[in-house]
């Protein structure tokens, strides 16, 4: 089967809607034109958040008892890990607690490894950055702010292949501006999930790329059904419909369960969709360069996702970017059914110069990675386009917030209301 490197280098294991058995193979090959391998670098610094609030944040491991793991049948119940950013006591935050790292150490040395997302989908060569010596600005189990409570709550889904990890300074960002967020972890589908008792969980999906025979399309399918399945089971949670997690002190009583939002990107922009097409707890959605099909032959309307095919009834932004199957929604098929079958209010921004990894910490991270040489520019510009890194940062955090703040609080800056002169790299589509 012939390769398109151009279309597969890109996305494999991290685009929801290109899966192609080629595709699934080629992202997760090495690439060729890595530099500076085996020299680990200093480690590299996240976007500081820019809200108001301090940021603290915690992780927890939650067990379905009654549902079997779609990867794993013969292992049992389906295990996920979730983490909670949310405005945190500034006092209290900083009094000898530690600043959490951007990932767990094992899961930083897999993901930094030759068969981590790291160097697989990002082009970064193996042992070339020091994953684990990146810090977030969150401080571990600090107590919830007191006061200007209780606070929306948004849901976050990463990439396919990617770790729940891999939009920290994103997430940071709505945390300190007064949002709880919970990052999900799609246990078999991340790149790695480090669990209870010593447990590393790799992706599944490279092994079953190489597997002859293997469908795609079915591979997703399995991907996104698991993927909306935690997304409601940790909303289960949250509401205390099984259990409700011990968490640091004023937390639970800070989360808003009567206005939930959910953003991701990519695949995690597709279970985005999906699951506010599925779940009317979940009251707005982002979607950040996720297509909404499946991979395949025939008609594109019987590839849809359901929220594509159906439509939804709540307001959903989409966030494009300049590669050639994104942008406007008249270019990219999915999102072209979803605005037609929509019946609230809907949005398209497309980010100038951008690629698949801009909306990521992708954009902070490689450049800073180019600095060390430990990668290539090329490989920046290949990840993220040619958009200046911290405009990336800047546009994506003022958008997501513009939009959940309309949505989740009622408080509208008018942003989304068309074209900005704040924002000129960012087009706008009627």
């Amino acid at each position: 089967m012939p390769v398109d490197e151009r279309g597969l280098r890109r996305r494999a294991l991290l685009a929801a809607g290109a899966l192609a058995l080629t595709g699934l193979m080629s992202a997760f090959a090495p690439r060729a034109d890595a530099a500076g391998a085996g020299a680990e670098g200093a480690p590299v610094r996240l976007s500081a958040p820019t809200g108001p609030y301090a940021v603290g944040t915690t992780t927890r491991h939650l067990v379905d008892t009654a549902r079997k793991d779609p990867w794993r049948l013969e292992r049992g119940p389906r295990e996920v890990m979730v983490s909670f950013w949310y405005p945190a006591d500034r006092a209290e935050a900083h009094a000898g607690r530690p600043t959490a790292p951007h990932m767990e150490e094992r899961a930083a040395t897999h993901f930094g490894s030759s068969d981590g997302a790291g160097h697989r989908g990002y082009g970064v060569p193996a042992g070339a950055a020091d994953w684990a010596g990146t810090r977030t600005h969150a401080r571990v189990d600090a107590p919830a702010v007191r006061g200007g409570g209780p606070h929306p709550v948004v849901l976050y889904s990463a990439g396919l292949g990617d770790p729940r990890t891999w939009n920290t300074s994103l997430v940071e960002d709505l945390a300190s501006r007064g949002y709880v967020v919970v990052t999900v972890d799609h246990t078999h589908d991340s790149s790695e999930v480090a669990l209870p008792g010593g447990r590393l969980v790799p992706s599944v999906l490279p092994a079953l790329a190489e597997q002859p025979g293997t469908d795609a399309a079915a591979v997703l399918r399995t991907a996104m059904k698991a993927r909306v399945d935690d997304t409601r089971f940790v909303l289960d949670t949250l509401g205390g419909r099984v259990h409700r997690p011990v968490l640091p002190r004023g937390l639970a009583d800070a989360m808003d369960l009567r206005h939930v939002g959910m953003v991701g990107h990519s695949a995690g922009g597709f279970t985005a969709l999906e699951a506010l097409h599925d779940d009317r707890r979940i009251s707005a959605a982002v979607n950040m360069d996720g297509t909404m099909e499946y991979p395949g032959e025939g008609d594109v309307a019987d590839r849809l996702g359901a929220a594509a095919r159906d439509g939804v009834d709540r307001p959903f932004l989409l966030m494009g970017t300049d590669a050639e199957d994104s942008g406007e929604y008249g270019r990219q098929p999915s999102w072209k059914a979803l605005w037609q079958h929509a019946r609230g209010w809907r949005g398209n921004v497309t980010l100038t110069g951008s690629q698949h990894g801009s909306y990521t910490d992708a954009s902070p991270l490689l450049p800073q990675l180019a600095q060390q040489r430990a990668v290539p520019w090329e490989t920046v510009r290949r990840g993220i386009g040619t958009v200046p890194p911290q405009r990336a940062t800047v546009a994506t955090r003022a958008y997501v917030a513009s939009f959940l703040d309309r949505f989740l609080r009622g408080t509208d800056d008018h942003l989304l209301d068309g074209p900005s002169a704040r924002f000129p790299e960012m087009r706008y589509a009627r």
